[in-house]
């Protein structure tokens, strides 16, 4: 047999005859060969892989996103090369250079929701951000409208009678952090009349959520409710506040963001800000499949999701 025809068998092409592709397929069983997908992509000019890159791979926020962007991309037959830049700009160029030839696009969510930051190098590939923006809006993109889910869940708060809300902050240089507690500040604001919240440091991981527990049960602050910037630092933080004796839901409001699946199903379970993190995987995939096609697509196709309030046992007792 030629390689060309060989080739068109193995490629499961129907110029080949059912003989001779039964004969082809034998031997490449017998010899326990496997097509080399780097020499594939060099004559397809093209590797149908997806290049993902996050700032971590560790928390259920993330795997949320990997599930929503794995639906749509499975289903499509594409691949996904998963990268991770531990929240660095630095780190975040290496992982671009890369996938640079391994991938046909990327999906990343730059550091600190910040998409200047990396602009520059993935001008020449297509390229979705999540949770971010660039600056022209020209690079499509897809997040969670944040200042208006902070100021739902802060509103519900209110709404339940709470008159000293406590914030546990993200880190200062999120974006998506600095959103939420401007949502949470504009409500006090006009709500309670309140200048001057209390809002005590975080960086959305578990432990902040402990401390600041910690810090709150041995300050003379008299709180009566606690909007934490993400679920992980509210479930921790609810830990915390129960090994105290404090009864939540009750004694004191506690509520996250992100409504990750752990949220259902801590007790009480958590109110939190619904962001639907798996939507927003996939609705990126589908836009980079669309630009893997040859679309070119409109700024005004980026898409912001608008959240919703999950409702749970951590604000049921005051009305």
């Amino acid at each position: 047999m030629s390689v060309a025809t060989a080739s068109r068998a193995l490629n499961g092409m129907s110029i080949v005859t059912a003989k001779t592709r039964e004969k082809i397929e034998a031997t490449a069983s017998e010899l326990n060969y496997v097509p080399h997908s780097g020499a594939r992509s060099l004559t397809k000019r093209k590797t149908d892989t997806i290049g993902v890159i996050l700032p971590d791979l560790f928390g259920e926020f993330f795997s949320e996103i990997i599930r929503g962007i794995d639906l749509v991309t499975h289903r499509a037959g594409k691949s996904l090369l998963l990268g991770n830049m531990h929240g660095s700009a630095e780190e975040t160029g290496l992982a671009i250079r890369a996938m640079r030839g391994r991938v046909d696009g990327l999906l990343v969510m730059p550091p600190d929701s910040r998409a200047d930051t990396i602009e520059a190098v993935t001008r020449d590939i297509p390229t979705v951000f999540l949770n971010a923006q660039g600056k022209d809006e020209v690079t499509p993109f897809v997040s969670v409208d944040n200042y208006a889910g902070a100021r739902l869940v802060t509103d519900h708060l209110v709404d339940r009678g709470a008159r000293t809300i406590v914030h546990i902050a993200g880190p200062a240089s999120n974006r998506d952090a600095r959103e939420r507690q401007r949502g949470y500040c504009d409500v006090l604001a006009e709500r309670l009349g309140d200048s001057s919240p209390h809002i005590l440091p975080g960086d959305f991981r578990d432990d902040a959520g402990r401390k600041a527990a910690r810090l709150l049960l041995n300050s003379d602050i008299s709180f009566d409710a606690i909007f934490a910037g993400n679920d992980m630092m509210a479930v921790d933080l609810m830990n915390e506040l129960r090994k105290a004796g404090r009864d939540i839901g009750n004694d004191v409001l506690v509520a996250g963001f992100d409504d990750i699946p752990l949220a259902r199903y801590v007790t009480p379970g958590l109110t939190t800000v619904h962001s639907d993190i798996t939507r927003l995987g996939s609705a990126a995939a589908e836009l980079m499949l669309r630009m893997m096609k040859g679309e070119t697509l409109d700024p005004n196709e980026s898409l912001v999701i608008a959240p919703t309030l999950a409702i749970r046992g951590s604000s049921a007792g005051r009305a």
